[in-house]
This record gives structure tokens, sequence and C-alpha cells, in this order.
């Protein structure tokens, strides 16, 4: 089996954000030599998330929008306070909920040197405090 790993670095440009990743993540199987195996998405943090679903601009509002119910800003959280540790108070208490609920990685099979998907799945970053500077790994593996 191979294993090959890639890292990014992408600076997000709202406070909430879903950024394709359909392009690199063929670009790195492609790259890898992989013929048959997977290819795994993990995010480096815990306020961004990694997705799948339909690639639709429709799809990614509601997405937005409906996360932004079940982990609203306006929340009674705990964790919006000083924190000691960060010299600062933290007010992204809801981007942790957000992230909690959509998961921080994702899978992917890989047949004949392609993503095995369905016709319209789509991978996502979503950034869920941002803007910021973030990081996010694709591994690949598999047999060559």
């Amino acid at each position: 089996m191979h294993i090959e790993l890639y890292e990014f670095k992408i600076i997000t440009q709202g406070r909430t954000q879903l950024i394709n990743l359909m392009d690199q993540l063929n670009e790195c199987v492609e790259k890898s030599g992989i013929k048959d195996g997977f290819v795994h998405i993990m995010s480096k943090h815990t306020t961004v998330s990694v997705v799948m679903n339909e690639g639709f601009p429709c799809v990614e509002e509601d997405i937005l929008r409906h996360m932004e119910k079940l982990a609203p800003d306006n929340g009674d959280y705990i964790h919006n306070h000083y924190l000691p540790s960060d010299g600062c108070i933290a007010y992204n208490a809801p981007a942790h909920m957000k992230s909690i609920l959509m998961g921080y990685f994702a899978y992917a099979p890989i047949q004949d040197g392609k993503l095995k998907l369905g016709s319209r799945m789509e991978f996502y970053l979503a950034e869920l405090d941002g803007p910021k500077t973030r990081g996010y790994v694709i591994q690949v593996c598999g047999n060559k």
C-alpha cells in the first residue's frame, strides 16, 4: 500500500463559508498515482469541518443557514468567557457546536484512479469561525 499526504492552507473570506474541494481532491488522487484505495480529508481546526453534499449554491446556502439555527450566535454558551490561556474572550462556542455536528473529516473510495462518488456528491471545507488562515490535509492511500 502506498500513502501520499498533501497539506494545504487557505485564507477564508467570511465568518462562515463553504469551500469546494473537488478540484484539489481530484488533483491529489491523480498526482498520487493511486489506482485503487481511498482518500481521507481532514480539517486541522476545531472550528472548521469537512462535509459532503450536493454541489449546488442553494444547498450550500441552506447548509450554512440551518447550521446557524442549530447553534445560534446568541445561544447560552459557557465557552463564551475570558480564557486565561489565550488572553482574550472566546466568542466562538457556536462554531465549535457546528463543527461537532458537521464533523472534521470525510472519506471516499478510489477505483481505477478516480474518486468513486455519486453523481452530485462534492466535498467542502466549512469555515465556521472566520475569516482566518486554515489548514487541512488530503491523504491518498492504496495501490498503484
